[in-house]
């Protein structure tokens, strides 16, 4: 059997090319749909200000994780383990603890 592979074209627009940095992920679902928000949590304030948010259907979301665990993996296998246990550095408020 001959398998016909499609390719796409893609459209990066600058704007989009430049991203938004994260540091918090935020997954949940229901019956029909994932639905992933990306925040960033900066030192000193109390809430996190979602950047980007991305509703996927399962099978999506499936294909998703799957192309994330390949992606680690090969990363890992040229940079070394990513250590997730290692302890992260204490974020003071701005100005420091105990400053009005």
């Amino acid at each position: 059997m001959n398998e016909v592979k499609k390719q796409i074209e893609i459209h990066l627009d600058e704007q989009v090319a430049q991203g938004n940095y994260c540091n918090i992920a935020i997954i949940s679902h229901s019956t029909s749909e994932f639905i992933l928000d990306f925040a960033t949590m900066l030192p000193g304030l109390p809430k996190a200000r979602v950047r980007s948010r991305v509703v996927l259907t399962p099978e999506h979301a499936k294909r998703l994780l799957l192309q994330l665990q390949e992606n680690v993996t090969r990363y890992e296998s040229v940079n070394g383990k990513i250590d997730i246990h290692a302890k992260q550095p204490v974020i003071e408020p701005f100005g420091g603890k105990g400053n009005a």
